[in-house]
């Protein structure tokens, strides 16, 4: 009776150590799901996180690379714009320093006019004057000068109106014998040379002064 006893009660004990065995599992079972349920949580808020870091991220690097984007065109075209202003600056400069290589030969030319002009009057000033016999052959001469020059004009026109000539033909003095007095041509009286020049142009003499009159 005893031995029952004994063994009844020692599987009462077993029974109870299996149910609270059982009670500690389902609280650790239940405390685990709670931490995967946790764990679940936070992952998929780091999932979250991680796709809105993504996100952010890919929006920051387009809008940066726009941005990059737009700042080298915008270099570009002031590169050009400078590199345009620098040939027109260095256009305006080759111009620049043109016409001063101009103006300095201007000058310079005028120095020299006037430097000449000064020895001109110098040696007309220390010139004795002439008497009135050398101002009376100077004018003969003048007149004579004057009247060779028509005489040379007149046979021009003549042969460009026979050999029908345009204005800018030069005669060669030999067709214009035929034209002249005494086929002669004439010969300056002060010693000077005659051009015959185009038939429309006049005729010219090398002796300062001795000029067809307009």
């Amino acid at each position: 009776m005893k031995l029952k006893n004994w063994v009844l009660w020692l599987c009462v004990v077993v029974l109870l150590a299996g149910e609270f065995f059982l009670f500690s599992a389902n609280r650790q079972k239940d405390a685990a799901l709670v931490q995967l349920r946790e764990a679940k949580q936070e992952a998929g808020q780091l999932r979250a996180q991680l796709d809105q870091l993504k996100n952010s991220s890919v929006a920051t690097l387009s809008a940066e690379n726009a941005r990059l984007r737009a700042e080298n065109q915008s270099l570009t075209q002031k590169f050009s714009q400078l590199q345009n202003e620098n040939n027109r600056l260095r256009g305006v400069n080759q111009q620049l320093t043109q016409q001063l290589q101009t103006s300095h030969d201007a000058a310079q030319q005028q120095q020299e006019q006037l430097q000449q002009i000064q020895t001109e009057n110098q040696q007309a000033n220390t010139a004795p004057e002439p008497s009135a016999e050398q101002l009376l052959s100077a004018v003969t001469q003048l007149n004579t000068c004057i009247n060779n020059l028509r005489q040379i004009d007149a046979a021009k026109q003549q042969w460009a109106l026979e050999n029908d000539k345009t204005a800018d033909a030069i005669p060669p003095a030999q067709d214009l014998l035929p034209y002249l007095s005494n086929m002669v041509f004439p010969v300056c009286p002060s010693g000077g040379t005659y051009t015959i020049n185009a038939v429309g142009v006049p005729p010219t003499c090398s002796v300062s002064g001795h000029v067809l009159p307009q």
